[in-house]
């Protein structure tokens, strides 16, 4: 599956890798985080090396729904109740300095975006009461939300908030310019260039690749979750997988951005990619791994699309994955476990384009020995919600970790599976992930070799995913995304 944004993406010229090439700081991963963090810090004099695994933004941020939203769901008055009004308020004013820079820099660097109203919205009776949650919470941290049940949408609704002033653009279009000032300042931005470990070296540290070493002062860890198991963050965001589709205008469309509070959530906003107008429509999401026929929520995101509104068959489908933080709360900084000098960045459950940037202006502040923008707000802290909620997630990936063993030992080999179909079966003791794509039988290793879980298929996208922390690999192995460092071992 390609995103509309990947397809429709300006060329981003990129370098070459030269081994054991010295920088200030080199940034692990290039979607906005990384980015945004490497141009604040060529700005502020450094010499900054870029490496992404794979192509600028083909991880969340090409496979976002790029809303630069204040607007976010029923998400500050889920801060809120972990922490307090106090954090909430400080949550809100850092997405604004996030959301204020990165439309200054599309003014400034001449990437189009366009000014939309942000909707929240209930169908129900219980999300109408989150509804009314999020409003008090909204207006306690200085947000200027509007209560309504007057929306654009072709349903009755049962509440409605509204905050206007807010932005969408194509998020690729903003990787480019930023690349391209990354460069012009003497930065380098390499793809293809997979970190697997980074290492003290005395006062500096190693960053390990394949194709060779890189030495630096500091490194950013801007892979959505951090690839060094060291800060322990796996165990305190849960990752998520969501779809989404982007379908032909063929009649009147919503101009607003909207979301839904209910269950499963739909996302709705309108985009001009490509010379076309399209209505994208994301959601269903669930737990990386955990979900059975992930096609069936790709189909049913069409079904709900077509039955509300003029749109033609989805041109466009695809999926990404964001990771839900205990705290409610992003965790930004250094490494807290032996990371001196690595700073990472994760859980900015689904609402990036805001928090990547805040992100960024945090931790290119703190490299540079500045004040962080954002004061005290991002760091590890640990209330009594925060704590219910990591052994909770934890022991949910405990059961997915029995669960796979059992299953995948259970099951004997048979005939290969059919197109498009993948189970893990029992050989010579061992679990064994075997799957038929576009005619090709393949067959690897099912266990992650994160922390050993036991994969599941993923139907709609045609990958093997780890229920416990997220990794993510192809039909023949091949790492995608996640804290994994490498592929599948052969069968």
């Amino acid at each position: 599956m390609k995103s509309l944004w990947i397809d429709t993406a300006p060329a981003i010229p990129t370098d070459t890798f030269v081994p054991d090439a010295s920088f200030d700081t080199v940034v692990v991963g290039a979607g906005l985080t990384g980015l945004v963090t490497a141009v604040l810090l060529a700005r502020g004099g450094q010499r900054v090396a870029v490496l992404e695994a794979r192509q600028a933004g083909a991880v969340t941020t090409g496979n976002t729904t790029a809303k630069i939203s204040l607007l976010q769901g029923s998400v500050v008055s889920g801060v809120a109740r972990h922490h307090n009004t106090g954090i909430a308020t400080e949550y809100v004013n850092a997405n604004r300095q996030g959301q204020d820079w990165l439309l200054q820099f599309c003014t400034e660097a001449g990437v189009s975006y366009e000014v939309r109203d942000a909707w929240t919205y209930a169908v129900t009776e219980q999300g109408a009461a989150s509804i009314a949650e999020e409003t008090d919470a909204c207006r306690a941290a200085g947000l200027p939300v509007q209560s309504t049940v007057e929306t654009e949408l072709p349903f009755r609704v049962e509440a409605a908030l509204k905050l206007p002033g807010q932005a969408q653009f194509h998020p690729l279009e903003a990787l480019g310019a930023l690349a391209a000032e990354l460069r012009r300042r003497s930065g380098v931005l390499v793809e293809g260039a997979r970190v697997t470990d980074v290492k003290h070296t005395g006062d500096r540290v190693r960053i390990v690749t394949a194709a060779g070493d890189l030495d630096a002062g500091s490194v950013v860890l801007a892979t959505g979750i951090p690839i060094l198991d060291r800060g322990g963050y796996f165990a305190v965001v849960k990752p998520m997988r969501s779809y989404a589709a982007a379908f032909p205008v063929a009649g009147p469309a919503p101009e607003g951005m909207y979301l839904s509070v209910d269950q499963p959530a739909k996302s709705l906003r309108t985009a001009e990619a490509g010379g076309g107008t399209y209505l994208l429509v994301g959601g269903n999401g669930h737990p990386v791994g955990r979900a059975a026929h992930t096609r069936d929520r790709l189909a049913d995101l069409s079904r709900w699309a077509q039955e509300h509104f003029a749109v033609a068959e989805a041109r466009y489908q695809w999926s990404a994955q964001d990771y839900q933080p205990a705290s409610a709360v992003p965790y930004m900084g250094e490494l807290p476990v032996l990371g001196r000098r690595i700073y990472a960045a994760t859980g900015f459950n689904k609402w990036g384009m805001t928090n990547g940037v805040a992100a960024a202006l945090s931790l290119s502040s703190r490299i540079l020995g500045r004040p962080d923008p954002a004061g005290g707000l991002f760091k590890a802290r640990i209330s009594v919600p925060d704590a219910v909620t990591t052994v909770k997630d934890n022991a949910e990936a405990g059961l997915q970790m029995i669960s796979g063993w059992a299953g995948g030992l259970a099951r004997s080999a048979d005939a290969a599976p059919g197109e498009g179909l993948g189970v893990v079966v029992r050989e010579g003791g061992s679990p064994v992930a075997v799957c038929t794509v576009n005619g090709i039988t393949s067959r690897r290793s099912a266990i992650c070799p994160h922390l050993h879980g036991i994969l599941n298929w993923n139907d709609a996208e045609a990958s093997w995913d780890c229920p416990l922390h997220g990794s993510r690999f192809t039909a023949n192995g091949e790492l995608l995304e996640g804290p994994a460092t490498r592929g599948l071992d052969p069968a």
